[in-house]
């Protein structure tokens, strides 16, 4: 496959918490999804087709996903800090993308965040529930990291992956076990 060609390759790769579905374009990588096994790998690809027009190839050790996927390796064995990787941004627009972009640019390792303080920076202040439904659609999770975004009263708030996922890349992240406030 030629590098520029419009396609977008997939794999899942095993990882310290569990099957992640990585998914690139030629513009970078377009998602990850948790617990990807055969039911919600299946739903992943389903929606990859239906937004991006494209129907995705399955390339396991794929040029486009073994930077991704190393990266995240070493993100999770706690000797990464920065992802430094090409991100496709097609799957996001509006607000959603303008908040994903500021929590990726905004929120460094070992640092959390408030849902509030977040729509605030994004000129929202009063959004923090509308941040919360942005975290719950994130296409990026782990790269774009929406496990650092909390409730202000401490509390973990929901996540993709899991409670007890984000509590674990939070104890990596040396943020947990003390009070996140």
């Amino acid at each position: 496959m030629e590098s520029g060609e419009q396609v977008v390759e997939w794999s899942v790769v095993p990882s310290e918490i569990g099957p992640l579905l990585l998914a690139a374009t030629h513009a970078g990588l377009v998602t990850v999804a948790f617990h990807a096994r055969p039911r919600v790998r299946d739903r992943a690809l389903g929606q990859l087709r239906s937004r991006l027009g494209m129907e995705p190839v399955e390339a396991p050790g794929s040029e486009r996903l073994a930077g991704p996927a190393g990266r995240l390796a070493a993100y999770l064995a706690g000797g990464l800090r920065e992802f430094l990787l090409p991100l496709d941004w097609s799957l996001t627009s509006g607000f959603q993308r303008e908040v994903l972009r500021e929590l990726e640019a905004g929120v460094p390792y070992g640092t959390v965040v408030g849902y509030g303080d977040l729509a605030a920076r994004v000129g929202q202040p009063g959004g923090a529930q509308a941040v919360g439904a942005v975290m719950g659609s994130n296409p990026l999770p782990l790269v774009v990291p929406c496990h650092r975004v909390v409730e202000s009263d401490g509390g973990l708030g929901g996540f993709g992956g899991g409670k007890e996922t984000k509590r674990r890349l939070l104890e990596l992240e040396g943020i947990l076990p003390q009070p996140l406030f």
